[in-house]
């Protein structure tokens, strides 16, 4: 089987444009939540969100297209041609039926869903644009990011919820090696940062309703109150080690794990203990062909909602058992709050630079112990570390569960 390396990072999100400023950002603790300015918030219980806000599409957009894009799909294709830039592949010949695009999205094109939808009701289904159903379905990124980058291979989007993302990398790394693709972009987008998406998050009371962004999402803290809705995306180039090295392309890390299950148990509630999360992880450690004990960090999910910061919680405790007294756990989305769909894209970032650079980024705003989440957090402060195993988790509702198992890049071939 192919070994699979990571070649180029691509990302816009609350904390920059580009996956460097990310990641410099996530570094230094920045939050980026605040008031929510997309929309008339006026009587809404929710007013903060985590927005970017910086975003110049057109750099990789030609401006008459994207009046035609969804804001998730103009986010997805800017953060792919940014990874095939920083990949190298710009100035490369690569076999392009052998170039896959595996880029998700949780939800699709919601704010074009209900700007559309008011349209009609105000003024008639005939002013229904005709870009309405291209606009919002969930695969439209990854079919657009395919068209602007040749990419002839596997072109799939994998809709398993706030887990997407991390199914998609997952899914473009097991296609790498088992030979059925030398090259992959692989990650998510998402915008649901409406009226719409906050509305229907808020009716179900998921999200914080604090006013105060440093106490909105807090993971693992015990004054949490719900999540806090974020945007933006985040990919990854996969590549098989032998393809990255023939064309000597620069390497950030290695792929090595992947688990995906099912809780089978609850639409929107995890399994009591986090009992499908934990097989996740143990899948991706397996896969990888390690052992529990040669983990040291965790990138949770950790969504500052009482139930997934328990159940994920225990299930690393019940999983790695002693283990944990060596094992570090943050969550960015203290940071950049919840993706949705392309979280795991992000937070796949974080642990491929965590692990390059040997800095583990903080759980941010965290001041209350919750005596039912009792792990290292990296509370407020990251911190230098001689990392060289990181598992990243994305739990969805539907009960979907994934996990990725990356590796330092130390230049053994």
């Amino acid at each position: 089987m192919n070994r699979v390396v990571i070649t180029g990072l691509g990302a816009i999100s609350p904390l920059g444009e580009t996956a460097e400023e990310f990641w410099t950002n996530a570094k230094k603790g920045t939050c980026g939540i605040g008031l929510i300015d997309h929309f008339d918030t006026t009587g809404y219980e929710v007013t903060l969100a985590a927005q970017v806000k910086e975003f110049h599409p057109e750099t990789y957009i030609h401006k008459r297209e994207i009046k035609r894009l969804d804001r998730y799909s103009q986010f997805g294709i800017y953060a792919s041609c940014q990874a095939y830039e920083d990949a190298g592949l710009k100035d490369v010949s690569i076999d392009r039926e052998r170039f896959g695009i595996l880029v998700s999205s949780g939800i699709g094109g919601i704010e074009t869903f209900y700007e559309q939808t008011k349209k009609q009701i105000e003024k008639g289904f005939d002013r229904i644009s005709p870009y309405f159903i291209p606009m919002i379905i969930p695969n439209m990124a990854a079919g657009n990011i395919a068209i602007a980058l040749e990419a002839k291979g596997p072109c799939l989007s994998i809709v398993t919820a706030c887990a997407s993302a991390t199914n998609a990398i997952g899914e473009a790394f097991h296609k790498i090696r088992m030979g059925i693709m030398d090259v992959a972009i692989a990650g998510g987008s998402e915008a649901s940062i409406c009226e719409t998406g906050i509305a229907g998050f808020m009716a179900m009371k998921a999200l914080s309703t604090s006013t105060d962004p440093n106490r909105a999402s807090i993971p693992f803290d015990k004054e949490r109150d719900g999540f806090v809705m974020g945007e933006g995306a985040g990919v990854l180039v996969l590549e098989s080690l032998d393809h990255a090295l023939n064309r000597n392309a620069k390497i950030y890390g290695e792929l090595v794990g992947y688990g995906a299950t099912c809780d089978a148990h609850h639409i929107t509630s995890p399994a009591p203990e986090g009992e499908g999360g934990g097989r996740a992880m143990k899948m991706a450690v397996q896969d990888a062909g390690l052992q529990l004990t040669d983990v040291d960090y965790i990138n949770a999910h950790g969504t500052s909602t009482y139930y997934n910061d328990v159940n994920e919680s225990a299930a690393i405790k019940n999983l790695f058992g002693d283990h944990c007294d060596h094992l570090a756990v943050s969550s960015t989305k203290s940071m950049v709050g919840h993706l949705l769909g392309a979280s795991g894209g992000v937070e796949a970032i974080a642990c491929v630079k965590a692990l390059q650079e040997g800095f583990l980024p903080p759980t941010i705003n965290y001041r209350v112990p919750d005596p039912e989440c009792t792990l290292d957090y990296i509370p407020n402060e990251g911190r230098s570390s001689d990392a060289t195993i990181a598992l990243s988790n994305s739990l969805g509702f539907g009960g979907h569960n994934a996990t990725l198992a990356f590796k330092k890049w130390e230049g053994d071939v």
